[in-house]
């Protein structure tokens, strides 16, 4: 039997490898010397391998690290142009994304409008594409639903999305309506849409923006916060008009559930940190309603609470229906409204759980062959699938099988597939999906994303085409990379180490999200206890031990419903773990987070 088919050998080839994080031992010697305790210096060294500027800015996260928004290119016409549509009374229609980060920017512009520069919400109409039937950007179906609109606004402003559409913008601009493009995607090689008004995007190349890693959230903020300087510099606002920092709750949300670098971004991390505290302080009754979901004990939240808890309940209802719930959600002034909508997106999560546990085991059984021949990516196409959980199981099929991966369910436009794709470090997904396009340029006639996320539209009957061209794509990308699940820790902690303060001083170094990992570490642990918990007993409670250290734990998702164990009280187990903070009726207490274990 051919060794690449064999099953044993594939088998092996896809247990995790625990792995120590590379680590720069330069930067471990000078985060040290610059007063960090070891353990910091430690986790700083295994995730900012080639970040040159000063650590000052990303321990210690500032708002006046950001950078003013007259570096980002067109931000100054645009803001002029906004600022024009306010003084005439123009009507001015949003267009975001159907996203976390969409949504956030769409508040964010909506409520400053409203609230700093006293447009009437009769003026304003909210344009967002329903994922399933409008697809991602300015679609055709959403220019229809704009021109059709009466009154028609004279001026759309998009965030997070809009630099890939120059067919829809110019025929919105032929039909008299100006664009102001905010984004924050790749720009297609022939650049800015030519048709808009205005394009602001950090990845421009004549961008003289710093950090071009900002969520679509942040460039609306930088623009409407140029647009209040803008106001104020014509004599049209008070001096006394508030500037827009309370909107950076949102902006925070959108950054953190955009998955944008939380790594070397001062920008990110600064917004990240201050919008926490600015959410901390319940103000809003989205925050409130959510507490009050989450229990008295998920209080304060942190960026994970934004990652996991917040971030998916809004995706769902795009992923599954029209977006508005999440809107009204966000924007709503009491906590009775907050909930009800809260509840509508608790529900859809609860339905986009079930239908994304059904998709990955059929896509992880359509992906053995791929992982048989070793190929550098996995295609797969689920021809009942539902499009809006294609993201969350690319994610699961990059986590199970180390590589990158791409899933494609049947489009609304006949003859069409959509998809989307996550990434593994080392593979620009975007760069990826630009050279398939140079190679079979029919088989691929949209696609936009970033480094680590993309999405595609591909014909059906070019599927075959697409799928060769991507592989070559990746292939040339990552080389002779190996390709297998790694989990990379941060190594071990000595058992007095795994006490609360040592989760505290991690802490300081936070906010934790992409390209900055929440600190994992690796340990021999004794089991004293085990059962499995959860609706479906797919989750593993635990208490282990080592030397006189006893610790609870968790391991989420570690069975198959049904399935038993592969170990037992009395064993040994090599452990991936995180530490966690347990909250119980006002006491606190420490807790293993199991990512993977394995009997020794």
């Amino acid at each position: 039997m051919d060794a690449v088919s064999d099953p044993v050998d594939l088998h092996q080839r896809l247990r995790p490898q625990i792995l120590p994080r590379p680590r720069n031992a330069d930067l471990y010697a000078r985060a040290q010397r610059e007063g960090l305790s070891e353990l910091q210096a430690r986790v700083l060294a295994g995730r900012l391998a080639g970040y040159p500027g000063e650590l000052a800015p990303l321990v210690s996260p500032s708002l006046r690290h950001l950078a003013h928004p007259e570096k980002l290119a067109d931000a100054r016409r645009a803001a002029e142009r906004i600022a024009q549509a306010v003084v005439d009374g123009e009507h001015i229609g949003i267009l975001t994304d159907y996203d976390v980060d969409g949504i956030t920017s769409h508040v964010v512009i909506r409520r400053t409008l409203v609230e700093l520069f006293g447009v009437p919400e009769a003026r304003l109409h909210s344009l967002i594409g329903h994922r399933i039937h409008d697809g991602y950007g300015i679609s055709l179906p959403l220019v229809e639903r704009t021109l059709a609109l009466a009154p028609r606004p004279s001026l759309v402003i998009t965030a997070d999305c809009g630099s890939s559409d120059e067919p829809r913008i110019a025929r919105l601009k032929d039909a008299g309506i100006e664009v102001v493009v905010s984004d924050h995607h790749a720009l297609p090689l022939e650049g800015p849409p030519a048709s808009a008004y205005a394009v602001v995007n950090p990845t421009r190349d004549d961008c003289d923006y710093p950090d071009p890693t900002i969520a679509g959230c942040m460039v609306a903020w930088l623009v409407m916060s140029l647009t209040r300087g803008v106001l104020l510099e014509w004599g049209v606002l008070p001096a006394a008009t508030p500037k827009l920092s309370p909107w950076l709750s949102y902006v925070a949300l959108g950054t953190v559930a955009d998955c944008v670098s939380l790594g070397g971004s001062p920008a990110n991390r600064a917004v990240v940190t201050h919008g926490l505290a600015l959410i901390n302080r319940m103000e809003a009754a989205c925050w409130r309603a959510m507490a009050a979901r989450l229990g008295a004990d998920s209080v304060p939240f942190d960026a994970e609470t934004l990652a996991f808890q917040m971030g998916p309940r809004i995706n769902a209802r795009s992923r599954l229906d029209d977006p508005y719930a999440a809107l009204h959600f966000m924007l709503a002034e009491q906590d009775h409204v907050a909930s009800r909508y809260l509840e509508v997106l608790d529900q859809d999560n609860q339905s986009r759980k079930a239908i994304e546990a059904d998709m990955a085991e059929e896509a992880k059984a359509l992906a053995l062959p791929a992982l048989a021949a070793d190929e550098p990516a996995i295609v797969v196409f689920l021809e009942e699938g539902h499009p809006g959980v294609q993201g969350i199981v690319a994610s699961r099929l990059v986590q199970a099988f180390g590589r990158p991966a791409l899933v494609l369910t049947p489009a609304a436009a006949p003859g069409m597939l959509t998809g989307s794709g996550r990434s593994i470090e080392g593979l620009h997904l975007r760069d990826a999906l630009q050279r398939t396009f140079e190679l079979a340029p029919e088989a691929l006639p949209r696609f936009g994303g970033h480094r680590g996320a993309a999405g595609v539209g591909v014909p059906r009957e070019h599927l075959a085409a697409f799928r060769t061209a991507f592989l070559q794509a990746v292939g040339e990308q990552l080389g002779d990379t190996e390709l297998c699940p790694r989990i990379f820790t941060d190594g071990e902690l000595a058992p007095h180490q795994l006490c609360l303060a040592t989760l505290d001083e991690l802490e300081r170094l936070g906010p934790y999200g992409r390209e900055f990992d929440a600190p994992l570490f690796q340990g021999e642990f004794l089991v004293e206890a085990l059962r499995p918990v959860g609706a479906d007993g797919s989750h593993l409670m635990l208490e282990l031990s080592v030397g006189a250290t006893s610790l609870k734990a968790i391991w989420f998702r570690a069975l198959t419903p049904g399935e038993m164990p592969a170990f037992g009280v009395g064993d040994r187990l090599r452990c991936a773990f995180k530490l966690n903070r347990n909250r119980w009726r006002g006491r606190e207490s420490l807790q293993l987070m199991v990512e993977h274990a394995e009997p020794l």
